[in-house]
This record gives C-alpha cells, sequence and structure tokens, in this order.
C-alpha cells in the first residue's frame, strides 16, 4: 500500500491497516523504527508509551498542568473571567 506525505508530515492510514488494528478517530498510535529502519506502527496501550525501540514502558509522571486539569471547583462564566484578567473587576 502506498500514501502521500502532506506538507504538514501528515499521512492517511490505509482503511486496511486501521480496520486490522481497530484504530478509531482519537486513538493513540505509537510509532517505532527498528534496527532495519522499518518503521512499526502499534495501537498505544492505556497509562503505557512506546521507547524508541518499540518496548512498552510505564509512563511517566504527569506534568503539573496535567495533574490539576480538571481539579478546579470554580465555574467561571467566560465574560466573569475576561472581565477579571482586563481588571473591570
Amino acid at each position: 500500500m502506498t500514501t502521500t506525505l502532506t506538507i504538514k508530515g501528515q499521512v492517511t492510514i490505509p482503511k486496511q491497516i486501521r480496520d486490522a488494528l481497530d484504530l478509531q478517530p482519537g486513538c493513540k498510535l505509537n510509532f517505532a523504527v527498528n534496527d532495519d529502519g522499518d518503521v512499526l506502527l502499534q495501537k498505544a496501550v492505556a497509562g503505557a508509551k512506546s521507547s524508541k525501540r518499540g518496548a512498552t514502558v510505564a509512563k511517566q509522571k504527569k506534568d503539573r498542568f496535567e495533574q490539576v486539569r480538571g481539579k478546579a471547583d470554580v465555574h467561571w462564566r467566560t465574560q466573569d473571567l475576561m472581565d477579571l484578567m482586563r481588571g473591570e473587576h
């Protein structure tokens, strides 16, 4: 199967491959290059990521922003937040 690389470095994964790996929109993918220069594509396993050799390694600690994302208990209306940021409060 052949596909074309776009100017943005994107390719379309052929349907036959998407079906074989059960890839759905939004799926995470792992890419690796083996010693022979072949590219390996795998559906990512939740909670793990691929190393340079394609082996699965434990997921690294989340960054400080990821640790607090979704934890706020203050529900801002957009206009209230914009007024506060502009000093109009």
